[in-house]
């Protein structure tokens, strides 16, 4: 076999013991190095293989056959050799091209992925071989390949600093500047300031918006109206209305510029406000408008005040005062009490004169004026659920006697006590027992009476003498009181006592022994007080 179609590489060798390079190895050599005539023109002429360089490594080598003459071929540069033992094939590394490539058309530098093809740096003592890709040649027993394809492939380990041979290709990849990802600290402060950035645009958009809203929501209204008004506007308030309504209702009729205000000059005036009609005008000042609610300005309007306990005839003739209409003509209308929807069994409006502070329109009718009292007292008890007329009276009588008898503290359960008396049992027998009524039959407020005036069965509000309830009640009860008789503490007890009449402490007890003993501590009081217990 000719030594030219030997692809044995353990052949002969020539040219100073290297191994002389197959046809196939030509064929490789020539198409990577772009037909630059690196192959020697004998190699074509005496079908023989072109000789490689020895390499310094390479044991003693056998000598070399004398060539034939040939003809010089013009001086061609040659590769650098590479270092490896004999039994390995050592292809020719491809030189650098006529112009690096651009960073233009080189494909960016990637992620690493398993199936990309990768650049292995070049190291002559590591004796790591390149394999050259190209289309029919691959060399299968090599152990590392260099990825010829540069422009399929991505290159994952650039070494700008490699200056060995088969780095030449990438020269000008390496020379030109990739533009790198921002890192994660910059990556930080964009957001950071994108989110800075969002939140100024978000509050300057709540500023100017607020601006517009400002008039919708009501916060440009004056703070008052200059006074003195004009024209004339009717407020009623209702038993139990708070301030704040009663505010709204003066904004809305245009007496008072802003509630918001009227209502902190109402604070500063201390005042209470109490139901009744109440007339007013246009565009007041706040100060006016108090003035009106608190009856200071009493020349116009009609104005008084009820205390919790009083009788009728102490209420009438305060109701005489603050309105100009005669006792006479008060009393008249309250001795005919079923106008005024009370039941049959009432002799008058005892105990439906609500108390309070009261005001109405100059001119109201004295009828109106009852009326309105008693409106208040019987729309307290429809809130409690009791809404029949005989019922109503009842729960009068009883909230009457718990007003004239307990401390406020105590109203459930004198109210409770009042209740388990009027039940059958071995103490009282059905008798209430109770000082405050007796002293009403006699006329009296003095707890003070004599043993006969406590047996009298003729005064009809003795109730040690008559059992059951009084014919009626025996004073104005308040709205606590009446609440307390509608719905009663249940308990056991059947005496109670009030032992100090400053602080209205009240002894409860379920025997009459353990009572008698707390008014023996009542009348000491009065001992130390004397003149307090008449």
């Amino acid at each position: 076999m000719s030594p030219s179609n030997n692809d044995d590489p353990s052949g002969a060798t020539s040219n100073h013991g290297a191994r002389p390079l197959t046809r196939k190895e030509l064929r490789a050599l020539e198409k990577h190095t772009g037909g630059n005539d690196v192959v020697p023109e004998q190699a074509y002429e005496t079908g023989q293989d072109a000789p490689a360089p020895a390499t310094a490594s390479s044991p003693e080598a056998a000598p070399a056959p004398e060539p034939a003459p040939l003809r010089e071929p013009a001086p061609e540069p040659q590769p650098e050799p590479v270092h490896a033992p004999e039994t390995e094939l050592q292809p020719i590394i491809p030189t650098a091209p006529d112009e690096p490539p651009s960073i233009q058309n080189a494909v960016p530098i990637a992620d690493h992925h398993p199936d990309d093809a990768q650049v292995q740096e070049y190291h002559p003592e590591d004796q790591h071989h390149y394999e050259a890709h190209d289309a029919g040649h691959h060399y299968p027993d090599e152990e590392h390949h260099y990825a010829g394809h540069f422009d399929d492939h991505h290159v994952d380990d650039h070494h700008p600093d490699d200056h060995s041979a088969g780095s030449g290709l990438f020269a000008g990849a390496a020379a030109g500047s990739v533009v790198a990802k921002p890192s994660k600290k910059v990556r930080r402060r964009r957001r950071l300031l994108a989110l800075f950035l969002t939140l100024v645009v978000f509050v300057a958009a709540i500023a100017v918006g607020a601006q517009f809203l400002k008039p919708l929501l009501g916060n440009d209204k004056a703070a008052g109206y200059p006074g003195p008004g004009t024209g004339e506007v009717m407020v009623s308030v209702q038993p139990g209305e708070g301030t704040r309504s009663v505010a709204t209702k003066l904004e809305s009729g245009k007496v008072v510029a802003n509630a918001d205000t009227f209502l902190q000059a109402f604070a500063s005036s201390g005042g209470t406000l109490s139901p009744g009609d109440y007339k007013f005008k246009m565009e007041m000042k706040n100060s006016d408008a108090v003035s009106v609610l608190l009856g200071t300005d009493k020349s116009k309007v009609i104005y008084f005040a009820l205390s919790a306990g009083l009788r009728v005839g102490e209420s009438l003739q305060a109701i005489s005062e603050g309105s100009g209409v005669s006792v006479l003509q008060l009393k008249q209308l309250s001795d005919s009490p079923q106008q005024f929807g009370l039941p049959a069994n009432a002799k008058n409006l005892e105990g439906y004169l609500a108390p309070g502070e009261h005001r109405f329109p100059l001119g109201t009718p004295a009828k109106d004026i009852l009326q309105s009292l008693v409106k208040v007292t019987t729309d307290e008890l429809v809130a409690q659920g009791i809404t029949d007329p005989a019922k109503q009276y009842e729960a009068v009588i009883v909230a009457s006697i718990v007003q004239a008898e307990g401390g406020q503290a105590e109203y459930g359960d004198v109210a409770g006590a009042i209740y388990n008396r009027l039940k059958p049992n071995d103490q009282t027998s059905g008798f209430l027992q109770v000082d405050s009524a007796v002293t009403y039959g006699l006329g009296t407020k003095s707890f003070n009476f004599t043993d006969a005036e406590r047996k009298d069965k003729s005064n009809l509000y003795n109730t040690y003498a008559n059992p059951g309830l009084p014919p009626g009640p025996i004073g104005s009860p308040g709205k606590t009181a009446i609440d307390a008789a509608a719905r009663p503490k249940a308990n056991d007890y059947l005496y109670w006592v009030t032992i100090n009449l400053d602080t209205k402490e009240t002894k409860f007890s379920k025997t009459l022994d353990e009572h008698n003993r707390y008014v023996s501590q009542y009348n000491a009081w009065c001992q130390a007080n004397v003149g307090r217990c008449a």
